[in-house]
């Protein structure tokens, strides 16, 4: 520990205090505010600190702090200080002060959240309290890189990245633990606000994929252990048995049409049964059979093997194939894992799993697509001979449909963020069901219309002009009344409850951090936010980049996001791998740099002539 004394008193002669924030009740608070304080106060023009407990944080006093003792620069540090700067700031203004001289020294960026490493925070201090930007003082050292590169996660995101990175002459390993890449996306029928058919985009990029001599697809596989250093990573990858040969199955459909087992349908999000040995979906890449060992009766008790009687390819079908693992060696590693929407049975107000014409979104998604289990259709669900709530064309069409937005999203009891997705694709839902049943009753429930990208407004404006009742309130509660569906909410603007009786419901759930977020985090040794999410290095200086060297961040695995972000995130990623490899060299660990490099750092630059 040192005293920048002659630097301070050349670029700060006046006097600083420091005030310690946290947001009460939004965060633990977790950090020893002592220690932080005793280091402050080795700075020669720290003259004061306080914290949240110290008075009642208001204009009023405020001013009397900033008067007492004649500060003419103000630090706030802590969880979330910017939003709190104004109120200093106007503080400051009112003392005759220039309300400028107030900075930030946020404890949730530079990868110093969620740990909150009294290091790492006392390292984000010196380098405000020091007045030379973390930019400067925080940069790890470079490490030899490797040439080839793992992709986690065959979505949108992933493979726009493993593309980029592909074409740029360098090897790149696509793992996805699904049998089929192309994510979530590849379930959607259209895609807002332009209404371009969702496969259309989106298959031809997984072709392009599975063609690419420079890419290697591991799907049906998972990442198991990663070693090593940034530029020099060691990987152990599972390879589920799919118990069909890939190069030799040649795609007839023989083996499901002989299959007896039934499953429900992932793909298609439980709408329709699928067999036992199935394709994901018909453009699946690769476009080959597996088992689905939970269901495989031969798997199960022994008996059966009609698939394998059935298969016109000899030795084709393995039933007694086992997993297998192989290990690889990349020197950067792109995190594109996606995530799970929300479970709407967890509100149970809403009666999804309970009443079969609640749905949710995906499940709706299913059934707008050509090629879901109505080939397209809107048809109410039914029970078929074994008792499964299955869509099929013979089932009645619904006149009355509502669409209920923000299930899961914006809500204290669940999660707190907006999805961000949930008003435009409901929206589009509107539309679609319009074209598809032009003389049904549709109503939208929302609380607050959130159409933030380009040309979004303009799709909003034109769901408005379509025979659709956009109603701004809560939904309260949806009740099955015989074969009807019965629905409480409130209009705002009206001032009025509101209730309506339709034959479905649509449920527009939102974004969570993916089922193994949390495990790949533990593999990969990165951080996850309080909701689950990915935590990129800088919200806004290093949204790709993770404190990890050599592991980026590439869509929805790091926060909720649209397609075009998706894809604008996945090509960045691979901007910054592509660099790495072209420079032959790799920053370092985040936690590599430690308080006395950045003090040595500060003491290096203070004697820099400005």
């Amino acid at each position: 520990m040192f005293k920048i004394i002659q630097y301070l008193q050349m670029r700060r002669t006046e006097i600083t205090g420091i005030f310690f924030y946290n947001p009460e009740g939004l965060y633990p608070d977790p950090i020893d505010y002592t220690d932080l304080i005793r280091y402050s106060f080795s700075f020669a023009n720290i003259a004061k600190a306080y914290t949240c407990s110290d008075f009642v944080w208001n204009e009023k006093n405020i001013l009397k702090k900033i008067e007492e003792n004649n500060f003419g620069h103000i630090i706030i540090a802590g969880l979330m200080p910017g939003t709190v700067k104004a109120l200093f700031s106007k503080a400051m203004a009112l003392a005759g002060k220039d309300p400028e001289n107030v900075s930030l020294a946020s404890f949730n960026d530079y990868c110093s959240g969620t740990i909150y490493s009294p290091e790492r925070l006392k390292i984000v201090l010196a380098s405000i309290i020091s007045g030379i930007p973390y930019e400067f003082t925080g940069i790890p050292d470079e490490l030899h890189v490797e040439k080839a590169t793992l992709v986690i996660g065959g979505g949108i995101s992933g493979i726009q990245a493993a593309l980029e990175i592909a074409y740029s002459n360098n090897l790149v390993y696509l793992v996805e633990k699904s049998g089929t890449i192309g994510g979530k996306m590849a379930t959607f029928d259209k895609t807002f606000p332009t209404l371009d058919c969702a496969a259309c985009i989106l298959t031809p990029k997984m072709v392009e994929v599975n063609q690419h001599p420079n890419i290697r697809l591991m799907s049906y596989s998972e990442v198991l252990e990663v070693s090593g250093r940034p530029g020099n990573f060691n990987l152990r990858i599972l390879k589920k048995a799919r118990k069909v040969n890939v190069q030799t199955c040649i795609g007839c459909g023989t083996c499901a049409e002989k299959c007896p087992a039934q499953a429900p349908s992932e793909f298609d999000a439980g709408t329709c049964m699928r067999k036992a040995i199935y394709i994901p979906f018909p453009q699946a890449v690769p476009n080959k059979y597996l088992i689905d060992a939970e269901n495989c009766i031969y798997l199960k008790n022994g008996k059966c093997k009609a698939c394998v009687k059935a298969c016109p390819v000899p030795g084709c079908i393995d039933l007694d194939e086992k997993d297998s693992e192989l290990t690889i060696n990349v020197g950067n590693i792109i995190l594109a894992s996606g995530y799970k929407t929300f479970d709407a049975g967890r509100m149970t107000q809403f009666g999804y799993g309970q009443f079969p014409n609640v749905l949710n979104s995906l499940e709706f998604e299913r059934l707008l697509n050509a090629s879901g289990p109505t080939g397209g259709n809107i048809h109410l669900r039914s029970q078929d001979k074994k008792g499964n709530w299955i869509f099929n064309e013979s089932s009645p069409r619904p006149d009355k449909l509502a669409i209920i937005h923000c299930v899961g999203s914006r809500d204290k009891n669940f999660n707190k963020y907006c999805s961000r997705v949930c008003c435009m694709y409901s929206l589009k839902f509107a539309h679609l069901i319009m074209d598809k049943l032009p003389e049904a009753e549709i109503f939208e429930y929302f609380i607050d219309m959130r159409s933030f990208g380009k040309g979004y407004e303009e799709f909003y404006e034109r769901i408005k002009q379509e025979e659709v009742s956009i109603i701004r309130g809560k939904t309260a509660k949806v009740e099955q009344h015989g074969e009807k569906l019965f629905i409480r909410g409130e209009d705002i603007l009206r001032g009025e409850i509101l209730e309506n009786t339709v034959d479905m419901v649509i449920l527009s759930v939102g974004l969570e951090a993916g089922e193994d977020a949390r495990k790949l985090a533990g593999i990969l040794d990165i951080s996850t936010n309080a909701d689950g999410w990915f935590e990129e290095a800088h919200y806004n200086l290093d949204p790709t980049g993770t404190c990890r060297g050599g592991i980026y961040l590439a869509g929805t695995c790091q926060g909720p996001k649209d397609i075009p972000d998706c894809v604008a995130q996945g090509s960045a990623a691979a901007a910054r791998v592509i660099q790495s490899i072209l420079k032959g060299r790799v920053r370092d660990d985040v936690s590599s740099v430690t308080l006395d490099h950045v003090e040595r750092k500060i003491k290096e630059l203070s004697t820099v002539p400005i």
